[in-house]
């Protein structure tokens, strides 16, 4: 009967019954590379699941530029710029992560100690930044009118650019808003998501008192690759259709457009933070392993080979994440 044994104190198991090991690798390294393809025909599956839906509705998807516009603590409108950042700070892990394996193959503890721990912060920083991308989502930035069959209707300056409700909009005291709850109204009847700021009237009554201000439905003209601009005429009766006001964006509706665009974006994004927050657990005992001399004990540091698989596989996938949402 065939068996595997493992060797000692070489970290390598050694495949008997059959000659050589399976492309010369250790029975750990050929379950991490299981795993990862497994994983990656999972992603795959979403992926494509993604672009399928893109190009159904690709006369009405929402622009990336126009809704990852923002960076922390400036002001302004900055298309892509941080998810670039956050980007480039993945990559640049995944260098410390191959630096650190080389350390580890020259059995070097100190290097390998640094080099994991700018892995692991370049992993927090990814993180921390997803996070706040997510907050920015679904709180919301301009704001949009939702017609009766669910389309999206929003407010652009004379230049074209989008403006914010906020901007345009000016409160009635005396149309003061209550959200629906079980101890407030119809037990029934609930409200999707955050309470809008304005109510529909508010918001037409504002556009028609700034003559300066038009109003863009989601259908991109797919020649100029811009949504399409009503004339003054067109909007006033667009505007008898309006049926709420929504700010932000959640599983139900979305001050983006198609619906369908934030359910991706959560699960996916979502479903590759989780990878990450994983890989940052896995890193940080690997971390403390190396510190106390785990891997110094047992003559080699394939452990770390064996986390830096699935860093460089987390990488990967969010170089394909960030290439299907935000750059097509």
């Amino acid at each position: 009967m065939e068996a595997t044994i493992a060797t000692e104190n070489t970290g390598k198991e050694a495949w008997t019954g059959g000659g050589k090991k399976p492309l010369d690798a250790s029975y750990g390294k050929m379950m991490m590379w299981f795993f990862i393809v497994s994983d990656a025909l999972t992603f795959s599956a979403f992926l494509g699941a993604y672009g399928l839906m893109r190009f159904k509705f690709i006369d009405s998807w929402p622009i990336a530029d126009e809704v990852f516009t923002h960076i922390p603590f400036v002001h302004g409108h900055f298309p892509m710029y941080y998810v670039a950042f956050m980007t480039f700070i993945l990559i640049f892990s995944s260098v410390t992560m191959v630096l650190a394996v080389d350390a580890g193959h020259q059995m070097k503890k100190g290097k390998v100690t640094i080099y994991m721990l700018l892995t692991i912060i370049g992993g927090l920083i990814f993180l921390g930044s997803q996070a706040w991308e997510w907050k920015n989502f679904i709180g919301g930035t301009y704001g949009s009118l939702v017609m009766q069959d669910g389309k999206i209707a929003q407010f652009v300056d004379a230049s074209g650019h989008q403006i914010a409700l906020e901007e345009f909009v000016h409160k009635s005291t005396s149309d003061q808003r209550v959200a629906h709850t079980k101890s407030n109204g119809l037990w029934f009847v609930k409200d999707v998501g955050a309470m809008a700021p304005f109510t529909v009237h508010e918001v037409i009554e504002g556009f028609k008192a700034n003559p300066d201000i038009s109003l863009r439905t989601e259908q991109i003209n797919l020649d100029t690759k811009h949504k399409t601009v009503l004339s003054r005429e067109e909007a006033n009766q667009f505007l008898t259709k309006a049926a709420g006001v929504v700010k932000g964006a959640n599983l139900k509706v979305n001050e983006y457009g198609k619906t369908l665009f934030a359910d991706f974006f959560f699960f996916i994004t979502g479903f590759h933070g989780f990878h990450v927050f994983s890989g940052i657990l896995i890193n940080i005992i690997i971390f403390f392993n190396v510190i106390v001399g785990t891997y110094e004990k047992r003559g080699h540091y394939e452990m770390v080979e064996k986390v830096g698989l699935y860093w460089h596989f987390v990488d990967l996938v969010w170089v394909f994440v960030f290439t299907f949402f935000y750059l097509v």
